[in-house]
């Protein structure tokens, strides 16, 4: 099993993933970390990734995907903030991934990227939230609560 925690830039992914990763046993991976360096610099400078420049990306990570599929499963942090992005990334095994989303306000979120170092600047949440399309097939968490909390609940509804 893959579990995929999602949501907009500065919801909290990767620090909920890590947490998961230890509570599950399994690995844990950043989607950031497979990003293209063009991608990169594009978000740093500001300018929001369009679909076609997600493309390769999604492809690369929807291998990986099948390879932690087919070895011990792993938790990912990963936007994957359209449908079309998530069927994508599932493929033909929808039963092996697992989507935890992890929602928020604007506000929330705004205040946590303006206290963090990352490539994603703030001026790009407005974007994020265009493109975002709320799973309905995701186990949902409030981002208001404590991350150990969030956690908690994860694995409550595991």
């Amino acid at each position: 099993m893959v579990y995929i925690v999602m949501g907009v830039s500065g919801s909290g992914k990767s620090t909920i993933g890590q947490m998961l990763a230890i509570e599950l046993d399994l690995p844990f991976y950043d989607a950031d970390d497979f990003h293209p360096e063009e991608n990169i610099r594009k978000m740093t400078a500001g300018t929001a990734l369009t679909d076609q420049d997600r493309k390769p990306w999604l492809h690369l990570l929807k291998e990986q995907i099948e390879k932690w599929n087919a070895d011990q499963g792993a938790v990912l942090a990963c936007s994957a903030l359209k449908k079309s992005y998530r069927d994508l990334l599932i493929g033909n095994k929808p039963d092996n991934i697992c989507w935890i989303y992890l929602k928020g306000t604007k506000d929330i979120i705004l205040q946590r990227m303006q206290m963090r170092t990352h490539y994603m600047p703030p001026s790009l949440l407005d974007s994020q939230f265009n493109a975002l399309e709320e799973p309905g097939d995701a186990i949902t968490v409030l981002i208001s609560n404590s991350p150990e909390e969030l956690v908690k609940q994860i694995l409550m509804k595991l």
